[in-house]
């Protein structure tokens, strides 16, 4: 039995996070059935109860290392950990956990990571003298590949795949059916699902979607929904856009597991998301999407789908967006086929990442075997 430490950010009530780990756990444990995971979570609790592991709380050190010295593997695990925009303490608080894991000998994969941006000299020093002792890296996007040159992390063997959460399987829309019935969608009317997110105290880009809302419903006799990925901050910005809405709009005010997040979104006729896993989600339900970038994330994901976003929070407008969303609604026969055959295609990169994990153990297992054997010899 392999035994692979999860580092990432985990325990926080992000659905993007929860669902980024729920995925790594379902396609390890799919590949590996008797693969044992511990996650560094900021609630072990939360974690155990939600994803089904093992769990050490993420400022425990001695148990952290503890976990690490007998582990084959630390998985820093998707997301863009690796960036000094929102946070410089938490860039060198993914690096200080991969640097215990070299020290006690256990081997580090970058998995789907998303680099970058890193723009201050001391953490672009410490990324590429890090990030050159790892062993492997998988990267979500073309965009992370350049951000790694950039930063001339070059030793370890980097393969550009997919976010992990494109590797889970569709699930059941009976159980978003549910959830909607009971909010108070009632009817066979479209839905229009937007995923929005608090930034900067910025209110431009809340009064376009308000007002591209109102259009859209009107125009598509559509019920709008709007659908918290970060709980519970994204509820607040939700309600007060809510209430500015002509039409009754929907706040999905419960905190939902990552099944019923793609179940909720699978019965969308539409989704409008500032937040990548919201439009990720979308992708993996094979559901219409129209992104709106504040992060390059939001860009390169949306370009690896032949997309590009609808405009950014500063410079969006309602029109624009609209005419977005007509284009997409209906979408041809054609054009569907079309997204389902490139999502299926970024199902499979999502899925080499765990394969190359289980690769790197193996292949340590092997050369530590042959190297036993010599000894003896």
């Amino acid at each position: 039995m392999s035994e692979i430490v999860i580092s990432g950010y985990y325990g926080f009530g992000n659905a993007g996070d929860e669902a980024m780990l729920a995925a790594m756990i379902e396609v390890l444990t799919e590949l590996a059935s008797d693969i044992k995971i511990t996650v560094i979570s900021g609630n072990p609790e939360d974690t155990c109860r939600r994803h089904g592991v093992a769990a050490v709380y993420r400022l425990n050190f001695p148990e952290i290392i503890k976990v690490l010295s007998r582990s084959q593997l630390l998985i820093s695990g998707g997301g863009s950990l690796l960036q000094d925009v929102t946070s410089e303490r938490s860039l060198y608080y993914y690096l200080s956990i991969m640097m215990f894991a070299k020290k006690l000998g256990t081997p580090v994969m970058l998995y789907a990571q998303g680099i970058g941006p890193v723009r201050g000299t001391l953490a672009r020093s410490a990324m590429r003298y890090i990030g050159n002792m790892v062993d492997l890296i998988t990267v979500r996007d073309e965009g992370s590949l350049a951000e790694l040159k950039r930063l001339q992390v070059v030793k370890p063997p980097i393969h550009v795949t997919a976010d992990p959460v494109l590797a889970m399987h569709q699930v059941d829309k009976q159980i978003g059916r549910r959830i909607l019935r009971n909010a108070g969608v009632e009817g066979n009317v479209p839905l229009i699902g937007i995923s929005v997110r608090e930034w900067k105290d910025w209110k431009h880009y809340k009064d376009v979607l308000v007002e591209a809302a109102n259009q859209l419903a009107e125009e598509f006799g559509a019920r709008i929904v709007f659908l918290p990925m970060q709980w519970p901050e994204d509820c607040a910005v939700s309600k007060r856009m809510a209430i500015r809405t002509k039409s009754k709009a929907i706040v999905l005010t419960e905190e939902y597991t990552t099944s019923e997040l793609l179940s909720l979104v699978g019965n969308f006729d539409m989704l409008i998301g500032i937040r990548l896993h919201a439009l990720i989600f979308a992708a993996v339900m094979h559901v219409p999407m129209v992104g709106i970038s504040y992060d390059p994330k939001i860009d390169r994901f949306l370009e690896s789908l032949g997309e590009c976003h609808a405009g950014d929070l500063q410079n969006l407008d309602a029109q624009s967006l609209v005419e977005k969303v007509r284009q997409l609604w209906p979408t041809s026969k054609a054009a569907k086929q079309s997204k389902v055959e490139q999502s299926t295609y970024l199902r499979d990169k999502a899925f080499q990442n765990a394969e190359l994990a289980l690769e790197l153990i193996s292949q340590r297992k092997w050369g530590k075997a042959n190297h036993e054997k010599n000894n003896m010899a």
